[in-house]
Formats: structure tokens, C-alpha cells, sequence
């Protein structure tokens, strides 16, 4: 075995693992300006955690649509799914994030992706104006 293959992963860094962190932190904070920056540094815009949470997931559940709308400006992809089938929109309706839901949507997100879909979300919970919203996509 070559001293090469000996280097360590980049998940056994704890400098990256440090930096995924303080990413993570800043989508469920909201901190746009902060995000952005390292967004413009060449962050993937779909960087996603150990639970296949991504940036915009994360961003989206907790209610931040101007960082849900900068992640989608970068290229996040509004319908990416977490490890368990959840999708951003679904999770937005869930919270009742209407801001979030809409910036979404704007960004081509699709209501009927992931389980439970957006849609199947809004009907659980009796969102009807969820569902009215989605009918005139």
C-alpha cells in the first residue's frame, strides 16, 4: 500500500466536516449573505448531510425564502430528496411556510414529488389552500 492510498477521506477531515457544518447551520439559520458567499466560492449549490438533507431542504423547513430562493438561483434543485423521500415543497407545506411554498414553486418545484408528495402533505393536513395553489400550476 502506497502513502496515497493512505490519505484520508474527505469525510474523515475534520476541517471539511467543521465547514459542512457551519453551511448546514447558516440554510436552517437563514443567513443568505453568509451561504451566498461560499456559494460563490463553489459550494455546491445540492450539498446535502448525512441524512440526504440538502442546503435548500433544510433552508425551506425552516422557513427561509430568500435563502431557499438564493439556493435555487445557484442551482439547487427544488425537488432533490432527502434519504427518507421527502422533498423541500412537501416540507414547506408541512410547516405551513407560504413564502417558501411559493419561491418554490416559482423554481419549477414539483408538488407531486416525493412521499409524501406536497400534495399528499396538504391533504393530510387540510392546507386546502395548498391544493389550490397546486391545481393552478
Amino acid at each position: 500500500m502506497s502513502d496515497d492510498d493512505r490519505s484520508p477521506r474527505p469525510a474523515d477531515d475534520p476541517d471539511l466536516i467543521e465547514l459542512a457544518t457551519r453551511l448546514f447551520g447558516y440554510a436552517r439559520a437563514g443567513d443568505t449573505a453568509a451561504l451566498g458567499a461560499y456559494l460563490d466560492a463553489g459550494v455546491p449549490a445540492d450539498l446535502t448531510n448525512d441524512k440526504g438533507d440538502s442546503l435548500i431542504m433544510l433552508a425551506a423547513y425552516h422557513g427561509h425564502a430568500a435563502t431557499v430562493a438564493r439556493l435555487c438561483a445557484s442551482g439547487a434543485d427544488a425537488d432533490r430528496l432527502n434519504d427518507r423521500g421527502q422533498s423541500p415543497l412537501a416540507g414547506a407545506v408541512f410547516k405551513g411556510e407560504d413564502d417558501v411554498v411559493a419561491v418554490l414553486l416559482d423554481h419549477g418545484a414539483d408538488p407531486a414529488a416525493g412521499t409524501p408528495s406536497a400534495i399528499e402533505t396538504a391533504h393530510m393536513f387540510h392546507k386546502t389552500h395548498y391544493l389550490r395553489r397546486f391545481s393552478a400550476e
